[in-house]
């Protein structure tokens, strides 16, 4: 044999019992691109704030977007709620005579016709429009005579309420309860366009002297 392919042959063998015999080493390769790619996942970054409203301002924009949708909401509730029409002065007379009707017994029938006296002419005055609330009985009716605007049978049963009330007020007439729903009921049907009720003898009599 050779002597070079044997010394060759030793040579081999004693590298693989060797261990700090020489080898060829590996070498990586460390690029720029793979330290970039190992710092961004060390490295984490914090969230970035895109928002460029300062709080104050978003909270100003809430509250502003928060009271149109309640002001269209409420202005939208009250156009379907319907409108009550205002009463009108027929009907409040009527209430108000039905009201005090009930406590005639407990009203003296002085204090009654004052009551009766005054809804009476409120009610004239508001739904006609005449000066009714200051004038006297006498000047009230003497208006009603110039411009009336009821029929005879209602201005009838005007001058003979006005009549039975000055007796009770001015005459101090000894007037009974009876004369107090009297009073009442020609009131009620004065305000309703009723028919003219009979004077009784006794208060004809006291009216004519």
């Amino acid at each position: 044999m050779n002597g070079d392919g044997s010394n060759g042959t030793m040579e081999c063998w004693n590298n693989e019992m060797n261990p700090s015999c020489n080898t060829p080493s590996l070498h990586y390769c460390t690029t720029p691109a793979v330290i970039l790619l190992a710092e961004e996942f060390h490295d984490i970054a914090p969230p970035v704030d895109y928002s460029l409203l300062p709080p104050w301002l978003v909270f100003v924009i809430v509250f502003v977007a928060l009271s149109l949708l309640g002001l269209v909401v409420w202005l939208i509730a009250k156009r379907r709620k319907p409108t009550i029409p205002p009463m009108l002065p027929r009907q409040i007379a009527l209430e108000e005579l039905d009201r005090i009707g009930r406590d005639i017994e407990k009203m003296s029938p002085y204090q009654f016709s004052i009551r009766v006296s005054d809804i009476l002419r409120k009610y004239v005055t508001q739904q006609y429009g005449l000066p009714a609330t200051r004038q006297t009985s006498i000047e009230f009716l003497t208006a009603l005579a110039k411009a009336s605007p009821f029929s005879t049978e209602e201005q009838t049963l005007l001058e003979d309420f006005l009549g039975r009330c000055d007796l009770i007020k001015f005459a101090r007439y000894e007037a009974t309860t009876s004369d107090s729903e009297l009073l009442l009921g020609e009131a009620i049907r004065f305000v309703k366009g009723g028919e003219v009720v009979t004077v009784e003898p006794e208060m004809s009599r006291l009216r004519s002297t």
